[in-house]
């Protein structure tokens, strides 16, 4: 008979040599000491309907459910006597079994993990779930979500993130907090390093001339950037074609291989500039064994300027008509009225510059001039007729033909008026009667026809010196009073001048006090000048001339008023007393 020993204690020890039941006691003792919060193991005892029993040697088991068991097939993938890990709850609910978790164990598990990664600087794979405010949401190991901002997405900013959904990658995790379940990732990290790594070898290999194989990697206006390998290089707008190109989108999509060449390449500041035409030979080389002067051709419009219409035609070869080449006779504001982008047009070659890369065309010499007939069609002395196009300072032109003008010139208008500005005799739209003068071919295609309406009639100075002799006398009409003497009209479009010194014998200080338009005078004729066309005229002359009849009158028996008398009373508009006969 073993006898037990008593310790004293309250608590009997283990018999010497008894080390199973020792063991049992000490796991006893530290199952005692299991903390809520904890992740321990346990061996399932007991799959149920709707639970796992797990005993996880505490003084009671523990109860999961079963849903945390079933697996994406919607399988049950646990059976009994399976060792597990599960997080503890609680040490005991109101029906005195433990409470347990396998998703919190497994969740802290990953948590863990990560954490574990992050420490050794590892890289975690995870797949894009969606988009979310700021980013995208990646779900990462054990179905953790984490958060990747648009910055860090890719090396340049992403436009379109919603791309990226349901694609896996690899990411650092560049801030991890496990307290408030918070992870952020970075795809760019690793991007940069990758970029960083091939740029190296990139350098190396790189050399001016040499043909390259890259990726359109963004599009702007004046070029694409091509990734040649962890370095970029552009491709300008004007080195992708010999032809023309309006934006980089006509020729290029991001993400196109292309074959380029290197045109420069500055090792210090590690910029690359492309070449894509540069692969070709250059069109121009044959344009002047092509496109002779006088060769007509047909090519596409592709471009209108204020000043004309580029034609394509070839690839790269473009020709240009000016848009005074267009018409003979048509006076075009803009190329729009007679082209079209898109158009296929004809042209003649004009004139080739092969060196500067110029081709001027015309489309009107493929019509007949209508301007090498008109000197036979008008010569000089013909009468034409037709309205006013236009009024300038220098004179009015007249359109003859459909888009054929004369020039009228100020000059040309009339014998004897004094025309200020063309637009004191005519109006746009006025139908005119002229001569054709001159029509001088000298200067270009398009001659200059030179007019006449004075020509219409003869020139009145031919009579003039005859009709106005110097010394007549003559009643004329004040047209315009000046400070220096007064305009008159002797008849219709012929003036003269009556200077402030012929106006009376004694001074006058302002003609205006004397004379006023309108007014009618008699004047008589001091000065004709048939070169300058200009006719002098004297009020005085023309009050002694009459004096001088009178003192005649007087001395053959007329009153006995003195010629001084008389001219007094004249300058001070006193009419002359007729004369009474001596009985």
């Amino acid at each position: 008979m073993v006898e037990a020993n008593s310790t004293g204690s309250g608590a009997s020890a283990p018999a010497a040599g008894d080390e199973s039941f020792a063991a049992l006691f000490e796991e006893s003792l530290k199952k005692e000491d299991l903390k809520e919060g904890d992740i321990v193991h346990g061996r399932v005892i007991q799959v149920a309907k709707g639970y796992v029993v797990i005993d996880i040697g505490y003084k009671s088991e523990g109860q999961v459910p079963i849903e945390e068991f079933i697996g994406a097939d919607g399988k049950v993938e646990v059976k009994e006597g399976d060792q597990i890990e599960v997080f503890l709850e609680s040490r005991e609910n109101d029906s005195g079994l433990c409470v347990l978790s396998k998703e919190k164990a497994d969740r802290l598990k990953v948590w863990d993990e990560i954490s574990a990664a992050c420490e050794r600087d590892e890289l975690i794979e995870g797949t894009v779930a969606q988009r979310v405010k700021g980013g995208l949401s990646v779900t990462i190991r054990g179905g953790v979500k984490a958060f990747l901002p648009g910055s860090q997405v890719d090396l340049r900013p992403v436009r379109n993130l919603d791309a990226f959904i349901g694609r896996a990658y690899k990411f650092k995790v560049i801030k991890f907090n496990k307290k408030r379940g918070n992870i952020v990732l970075s795809r760019r990290v690793l991007l940069e390093r990758e970029r960083a790594e091939l740029k190296g070898q990139t350098l190396e290999k790189l050399k001016e001339g040499q043909l390259v194989e890259g990726i359109v990697k963004n599009l702007t206006e004046y070029g694409a950037f091509i990734d040649l390998g962890g370095i970029d290089g552009l491709l300008h707008i004007t080195d992708m074609s010999w032809g023309r190109v309006s934006h980089p989108s006509e020729l290029f999509q991001v993400g196109d291989h292309v074959r380029v060449k290197i045109l420069k390449f500055n090792t210090e500041t590690e910029r690359v500039s492309l070449g894509l035409k540069q692969i070709s030979e250059d069109p121009w080389s044959h344009a002047q064994e092509i496109f002779t002067p006088g060769t007509v051709v047909k090519g596409k419009v592709v471009s209108l300027k204020d000043y004309g219409a580029f034609i394509e035609l070839a690839e790269g070869i473009e020709g240009l008509v000016h848009i005074s080449e267009m018409s003979w006779t048509r006076r075009i504001k803009h190329p729009s009225k007679m082209v079209a982008v898109g158009d296929t047009v004809e042209a003649v070659v004009l004139d080739i510059d092969a060196k500067n890369n110029r081709i001027s065309l015309g489309m009107k010499q493929l019509e007949p001039n209508p301007y090498e007939a008109l000197t036979s069609k008008y010569p000089s002395g013909a009468v034409v007729r037709g309205r006013v196009r236009n009024i300038a300072d220098f004179g009015v032109f007249v359109e003859i033909e459909e888009g054929i003008d004369g020039l009228v010139h100020i000059s040309d208008i009339s014998w004897t008026q004094r025309v200020k500005h063309p637009s004191e005799m005519y109006q746009k739209g006025d139908e005119v009667e002229a001569v054709v003068l001159n029509i001088d071919t000298t200067e270009g295609d398009k001659p200059k026809i030179s007019l006449g309406v004075k020509q219409l009639i003869g020139d009145p100075w031919d009579r003039i010196p005859f009709d106005y002799p110097v010394g007549k006398l003559t009643t004329v009409k004040v047209q315009k009073v000046l400070d220096f003497g007064a305009f008159v009209e002797l008849e219709k479009g012929i003036e003269g001048l009556i200077h402030v010194s012929e106006i009376s014998d004694e001074r006058v200080e302002d003609p205006r006090e004397v004379l006023k338009p309108g007014q009618e005078v008699k004047a008589e004729i001091i000065t004709i000048d048939n070169v300058e066309r200009k006719i002098g005229l004297s009020i005085k002359a023309a009050h002694r001339a009459e004096e001088l009849a009178d003192a005649q009158g007087y001395t053959a028996g007329t009153s006995g008023a003195t010629l001084g008398d008389v001219m007094r009373g004249k300058l001070k508009g006193i009419p002359r007393q007729p004369q009474e006969e001596e009985e």
